[in-house]
């Protein structure tokens, strides 16, 4: 008999996942929830298809109620990419933070769409796919957030 993997279960190790289905997605954009990044962490590898963004990922799997926030550097990657967009993002300013809030997933047809990072105030990053297949993988390991505190959101 098999049963369902529980956070418990990675024990502490780097977390490496994909994303297939709007479901899959929800997981990695709670897992995304609160990165943060610089315009100079992303890149659009226009001949591979495929928008990266290295990402400072605050760790919320170990579920250590009452510890020091962790943050971990992570890879996403964005497959089957045709175009990327921006609102609310300088691309000039190459060392501004972006905080992302969340990742969703807008079908169009025959499975494509656009894969829509919400980041905080009023920014976005649209990836326009041809069929949505996102990874996520740690590549350091975790180390305290600078600031010690867990964001915080209004109600």
């Amino acid at each position: 008999m098999t049963r369902d993997a529980r956070f418990e279960d990675a024990g502490g190790q780097p977390l490496n996942l994909g994303a297939l289905d709007a479901e899959d997605l929800q997981v990695l954009s709670a897992l995304l929830q609160d990165s943060v990044l610089t315009v100079a962490d992303m890149s659009f590898e226009r001949r591979q298809r495929r928008l990266v963004l290295l990402v400072n990922r605050l760790r919320r799997e170990e579920g250590a109620e009452g510890l020091p926030p962790e943050r971990v550097r992570a890879v996403l990657v964005v497959e089957h990419v045709l175009g990327v967009a921006s609102q609310g993002v300088q691309r000039e300013a190459r060392d501004a933070v972006l905080s992302l809030l969340s990742v969703g997933f807008e079908p169009g047809e025959d499975g494509a769409g656009s894969v829509i990072f919400t980041l905080a105030g009023d920014g976005v990053l649209r990836a326009t796919v041809e069929a949505l297949e996102l990874r996520l993988r740690d590549v350091t390991r975790p180390y305290s957030a600078v600031s010690g505190k867990l964001p915080r959101h209004p109600d």
